[in-house]
């Protein structure tokens, strides 16, 4: 269990890919739940967002910075992301 890769419990992105190595808490601390992305002095930074906005979101990212092709960023988002602890409910 200990090479288990963190994500982002937000938008699935692996922590060790984050170069803050994390979001940050309302007291300055290390956020090791949510990316510095999503996440940022205890306020998610996209605060209202929907999950298919969210998933929307993930999408064009995949596709415009990552060159996923749609289909499949489509496939990842909507499997992951209802599945990580900001989107259960």
């Amino acid at each position: 269990m200990e090479n288990e890769v963190k994500i982002c419990q937000s938008c699935g992105m692996p922590l060790d890919k984050d170069p803050n190595k994390g979001g940050t808490n309302s007291d300055g601390s290390k956020s090791d739940k949510y990316c510095s992305f999503c996440y940022q002095n205890g306020k998610f930074l996209d605060e209202g967002i929907t999950l298919q906005e969210k998933i929307e979101k993930n999408i064009r990212i995949a596709v415009a910075k990552m060159n996923i092709p749609e289909s499949q960023a489509r496939a990842m988002a909507g499997n992951q992301l209802p599945n990580l602890e900001r989107w259960k409910s």
